[in-house]
């Protein structure tokens, strides 16, 4: 029993202190192939045709079962003086349409975002338009907030 564990002992110790195989040109003369490890995985099947042409349908996914085909705007560049409430939708969840006096350019708003460089809190949509407040700094170094009342437009 002793001579099987000092044997085994020998075999684990030549077997740490061997020198490392450098794997770096492993199929160096076993292929043709210049980069085996860059080719596709074969058990995986290619990509069609229409999986690729994804960006050109028209339209994307904004969300679980949510299609669009209106564009997001950055909201940060609108001005908040632009403005022009087109239409409001009451409901389970409140949106605001908003003119920002680009011809046929609507945005969609949601209660809570930040419109501006001033960053104006969309706080309430209400039946006759939405209500904006601002957070500023008056000249008695003092914060104050601002409420701006756009009414829908005609």
């Amino acid at each position: 029993m002793k001579i099987l564990t000092l044997v085994l002992i020998l075999f684990s110790v030549g077997a740490i202190a061997a020198p490392p195989k450098s794997l770096d040109n492993f199929f160096g003369n076993k292929t043709k192939i210049e980069n085996p490890f860059n080719l596709r995985d074969p058990f995986k099947a290619p990509l069609s045709k229409s999986e690729a042409k994804k960006d050109k349908r028209g339209f994307y996914v904004s969300g679980k079962g949510q299609y669009t085909n209106i564009t997001d705007t950055a909201l940060d560049q609108i001005s908040v003086h632009q403005i022009k409430v087109v239409g409001v939708l009451i409901g389970k969840e409140r949106r605001a349409l908003v003119n920002t006096g680009e011809k046929d350019k609507i945005i969609i708003l949601k209660e809570g975002q930040k419109i501006g460089p001033e960053a104006a809190e969309l706080k309430a949509i209400l039946p006759g338009g939405i209500v904006l407040v601002e957070k500023i700094v008056n000249v008695y170094g003092e914060e104050e907030y601002l409420e701006t009342v756009v009414p829908i437009s005609k």
